[in-house]
């Protein structure tokens, strides 16, 4: 590939608390980043450094927010979770695929967000979560 071909190249994150490594794979069959349930049968990427730190602060679990710069292995679509009705015209640049994604590198120079919008951000999927709404798989 040529210079200028991967200046113009896309670019997919994704932000997790899981402790990756160059090269390693993350494929369906796990659970959700975002709760309990049962295991996904797509896996998830964004377009956006600012979805990806989302992605990465809500996280469950305990470990540090990690975001990756992701390569996907097939086919990507766009993430119905993100788009459709909710977000015309997927401005988050969310998709998903059913290939693994495989782990480029970390980025590790991110700011998050501020602990007002992320407490805004967490009353909004409680509320959601009491509503009955879950992830579209």
């Amino acid at each position: 590939m040529s210079t200028v071909e991967s200046k113009f190249r896309q670019q997919f994150f994704h932000g997790t608390r899981a402790d990756l490594a160059h090269g390693d794979l993350i494929a369906p069959g796990y659970k959700s980043n975002f709760g309990e349930g049962k295991p996904l049968s797509w896996v998830y990427c964004t377009g956006t450094l600012d979805a990806a730190m989302w992605g990465a602060e809500l996280a469950a679990g305990d470990g540090p927010e990690r975001i990756y710069l992701v390569e996907p292995t097939g086919p990507i679509v766009d993430d119905p979770n993100l788009t459709d009705k909710k977000f015309p015209g997927n401005p988050t640049l969310s998709y998903r695929s059913r290939d693994p994604l495989r782990v480029a590198e970390e980025v590790t120079k991110w700011q998050g967000h501020s602990p007002d919008q992320l407490r805004y951000m967490k009353v909004g999927l409680d509320r959601l979560k009491t509503q009955g709404a879950e992830i579209i798989d």
